[in-house]
């Protein structure tokens, strides 16, 4: 199963591809960021947010997306920005028929590192050591939405064997 998981920002979106084999092991097939320029119109930027997303599941057999959800930050203006950068994350999955998965923030904190507080630098950290990485993922964007596919395999995994055990 191949998963691309998703950290919709309006400035920086970050993209973690992760391959989860039969036998369970995870590998790391490629993350980065797709930037956008803030003095662009609101349009604009989710333009390249879609197309960005569409190029890199144009480079890999995607089997889900996994996205995290809109967290309420202070600033409401903040959040409907980020609420509009998911929402061409999930028209790119959308429209090439690619299943997707969502997950809070907390949730996928909890099940990388063990805590739903944890800190960026945790979740870096334990992206490495999970994916035996020699350097943490950079930037923290695309360490996060690796964490985001590791959340989903995670819990893809847990699903097979809930099915099986019946």
């Amino acid at each position: 199963m191949i998963v691309l998981g998703i950290d919709p920002g309006s400035a920086t979106t970050g993209y973690g591809v992760v391959a989860r084999a039969s036998d369970g092991a995870v590998s790391l097939l490629e993350c980065g960021v797709i930037r956008t320029e803030a003095r662009q119109a609101l349009a604009l930027r989710l333009r390249q947010i879609f197309e960005g997303i569409q190029e890199v599941l144009g480079r890999h057999a995607v089997d889900a997306l996994a996205v995290e959800t809109v967290f309420y930050a202070h600033n409401v203006r903040t959040t409907v920005v980020l609420g509009h950068a998911r929402g061409a994350a999930l028209l790119a999955g959308a429209l090439r028929g690619i299943p997707v998965a969502e997950y809070a923030p907390a949730e996928i904190k909890n099940a990388i590192v063990g805590t739903g507080r944890a800190s960026k630098e945790q979740v870096q950290f334990m992206v490495q050591q999970l994916l035996r990485l020699r350097t943490l993922p950079r930037p923290a964007d695309a360490a996060d939405a690796v964490a985001i596919a590791l959340c989903h395999c995670q819990a893809a995994q847990l699903r097979e064997r809930l099915q099986g055990a019946r």
